[in-house]
């Protein structure tokens, strides 16, 4: 080859070499939080936030044609950040946060403000690992005293407005309040996550939906002081599995109806999980008002329940207190008396374990729009007085108020459901 040759050759090989190489670092880009002035090393005391807000917005504004920006929390650092908004769209597309092996704590006694750690406007971010700590103690300890000077209860994590969200491996621990909630939103993924607080803990549900279609909640085991998962108004194509629940008020939709505003609930599958000690097992719970809104397509399957109070409810008459539920006060003549909730399509199939009350299967309808459609296959459910021995299980009762439906199967205790 001629000697210009082999230059040409150098050249092209040297030019392509710093391209793969400079597409390397693009696409493996990342920003330490370390870096911007976060501190990781004093035991949670120097206010965080800014910096690693700044380390997002830089991770947010990269370059477009990196593969992923990465937002790097540095393991074994406690990090106080008093609240940060992650804002999007990001001109470098998907970026990832990886805290694994960090903690990241919120201010004490307690915040004072509604949302600590927002994602807002994002598509394809992924959340790796890592400890939010909403140490939520003393607003607990003020909301259960009633004192009048109690702030709002601090959500810990918020994904607001956004799309292709993933969430793997993350701890939320004692938070003031809700401790993930996912709102707005649509193909946001919870997998393999931890939420943990006391049972005694007000508000402190553990993933909370809100008008949000395709979201997957897998491999959680939540532990808190009311509902483990909530669905509430707007809350579509949602699967929950393999979902650990205990201490906590069971996996609800609702409650829905308070207002004229809220809207469907639909299709909505829990399988393949347990619950323990919870208040409630599988709870759909409407407002005694008569707003209008539907729950239909909803599935319940393979589900374990031990010890728990009221494994198999639907509830159209919640009202706590009996304040503010003007149908409550109506004559039973009045025709649209109870809730305008529509209740429909909603299965039970292989559900089994043991009841804390004598009830194991309540099903109190609406009189104005009572339940319709519901199956059940399977379901085997017995009644454990507090304290007995696994031996002293006992045949549980159902109760059926303008409820329709078929049972199949081995169903005990015996369905009340009407065709």
């Amino acid at each position: 080859m001629p000697r210009r040759a082999h230059a040409h050759a150098a050249v092209a090989a040297h030019l392509l070499v710093s391209a793969f190489v400079a597409a390397a670092a693009a696409a493996a880009a990342t920003y330490n939080v370390i870096d911007y002035g976060a501190v990781g090393d004093d035991g949670g005391v120097t206010d965080s936030a800014r910096a690693f807000e700044a380390a997002w917005a830089a991770a947010c504004a990269g370059d477009a044609a990196a593969a992923a920006a990465t937002v790097v929390v540095p393991a074994g650092g406690v990090y106080l950040v008093s609240r940060a908004r992650f804002a999007g769209p990001c001109r470098s597309g998907a970026v990832a946060v990886n805290m694994t092996g960090a903690t990241v704590v919120a201010p004490v006694p307690y915040a004072g403000v509604q949302l600590w750690i927002v994602f807002q406007d994002v598509d394809g971010v992924s959340v790796a690992g890592g400890t939010l700590d909403g140490r939520g103690r003393a607003l607990w300890a003020c909301r259960r005293a009633r004192r009048p000077d109690c702030p709002p209860a601090t959500r810990s994590l918020t994904i607001y407005r956004s799309r292709n969200v993933a969430v793997r491996g993350l701890t939320s621990r004692d938070s003031a309040g809700i401790h993930i909630t996912v709102q707005a939103s649509a193909g946001v993924a919870i997998v393999d996550t931890v939420v943990s607080a006391p049972g005694r803990s007000p508000n402190t549900d553990g993933i909370h939906i809100k008008q949000s279609t395709g979201v997957t909640v897998r491999n959680a085991v939540i532990g808190t002081g009311d509902d483990c998962v909530s669905m509430v108004e707007g809350s579509s194509d949602v699967l929950i599995e393999a979902v650990t629940c205990g201490p906590g008020h069971g996996i609800s939709i609702g409650s829905l109806g308070d207002t004229p505003e809220q809207v469907a609930v639909r299709n909505i599958t829990v399988k393949g999980s347990a619950l323990a000690g919870t208040t409630n097992g599988l709870r759909i719970k409407t407002w005694a008002k008569a707003n209008a809104g539907a729950v239909a397509g909803v599935s319940f399957s393979g589900v374990v329940m031990r010890n728990v109070s009221n494994p198999i409810i639907v509830d159209q008459n919640y009202c706590p207190g009996n304040a503010s539920c003007p149908t409550e006060a109506r004559s039973p003549e009045t025709c649209d008396l109870g809730s305008g909730i529509e209740i429909s399509g909603v299965s039970y199939t292989d559900i089994e374990g043991t009841s804390a009350t004598a009830t194991a299967v309540r099903f109190d309808c609406s009189p104005s729009r009572p339940c319709a459609g519901i199956a059940m296959r399977d379901v085997r459910l017995r009644y454990q007085p507090p304290a007995a021995a696994a031996a002293e299980e006992q045949p549980a009762a159902s109760f059926c108020r303008n409820a329709h439906g078929v049972a199949f199967g081995d169903v005990d205790p015996p369905s009340c459901l009407t065709e």
